[in-house]
């Protein structure tokens, strides 16, 4: 049992995990990384990671994350893939059961990130990083003077088409239903900008192309009309789904992301949280990395104490 204990387990290997794998090792302490997915999370999707501070000339997502895994074990972080079954409290020690054994630590880092809905239209799957993009502000640059397609009707669907109309030749915004659930303020910003053509019940049907994304099929639900429509890219904005699962009882903001302090603690004493799992503002890859070192700092420290008090 005692191979199995460690000073902080952290379960996810996004840019927060692994950045918080980083900063926990190098304050010396006994770190176990988990991951129980593809490591790298929402990542691996971005094609050239060219707004990372410093990171310059930009690499792909994949080798980002493969020199953040690199440097985590490198200071001396363990890293498991597993299938995980569940968290629990017992005392002062949280205690992870998986499929393969079970695991014990002082505190815990919840950085299992969140997954962006997906449309379920024909070649969505197929275009990821090639045209299919959930994030405009990754890869919004890549379609300079080029037509895109934004598809949703809330407050990130408005808000990203704006920001593309900066970048893009036009931006065709299609909602599903007949009017927007995006503030009003937004919503009208969006109709007066000549830049963005709003299509309101409409939906996508079908992505094509043959490397890339060249067209889409749309549908408006009202009519059954369908249409071609020549574009390079398609951003989708129809959702998120925090990872929480495992922490389904702490407590949560009104859109199911979990509730920290500026310290990344989460209602339960020694539970951490950091990244797109948490309720914040703005969710990059370089707001993630803040995250999990903050949480790392602050679980070495509540560990410290721990230690002070005669538990170890």
């Amino acid at each position: 049992m005692e191979n199995n204990f460690f000073d902080v387990i952290i379960i996810g290997a996004g840019p927060a995990g692994l950045a918080a794998a980083q900063y926990a090792t190098r304050a010396n302490m006994k770190t176990l990384l988990v991951e129980s997915k593809i490591t790298g999370g929402q990542a691996l999707q971005i094609m050239s990671l060219e707004n990372f501070p410093g990171l310059y000339p930009p690499v792909s997502g994949n080798d980002y994350v493969e020199a953040m895994m690199l440097q985590a074990i490198h200071f001396g972080a363990t890293f498991v893939t597993v299938n995980i079954f569940s968290l629990d409290k017992i005392g002062d020690t949280f205690v992870l059961k998986t499929d393969k054994e079970t695991f014990s630590s002082y505190t815990v880092i919840i950085a299992t990130g969140a997954e962006h809905r997906k449309l379920g239209a024909v070649g969505e799957a197929d275009f990821v990083g090639r045209g299919v993009s959930y994030c405009a502000t990754c890869d919004g640059p890549f379609f300079k003077n080029k037509n895109v397609l934004v598809v949703g009707g809330g407050d990130s669907a408005c808000d990203e088409a704006m920001y593309l109309s900066s970048i893009a030749s036009q931006v065709i915004l299609v909602h599903r239903k007949s009017q927007f659930r995006a503030q009003e303020q937004v919503a009208q910003r969006v109709f007066q900008n000549p830049k963005i053509t709003v299509l309101l019940n409409t939906i996508v049907l079908e992505i094509q192309g043959t490397d890339r994304v060249e067209k889409v099929i749309i549908q408006n639900t009202q009519e059954g009309k369908k249409e071609e429509l020549s574009v390079a890219g398609i951003f989708i904005y129809v959702g998120m789904n925090p990872r929480t699962a495992l922490v389904d009882m702490l407590p949560k903001d009104g859109e199911g992301y979990i509730l920290t302090d500026d310290k990344m603690e989460t209602a339960v004493k020694g539970l951490f949280c950091a990244g797109d799992v948490r309720s914040k503002s703005f969710r990059q890859v370089v707001t993630a990395v803040s995250d999990g070192a903050i949480a790392a700092d602050s679980a070495q420290k509540y560990v410290r104490h721990q230690i002070s008090k005669g538990l170890k």
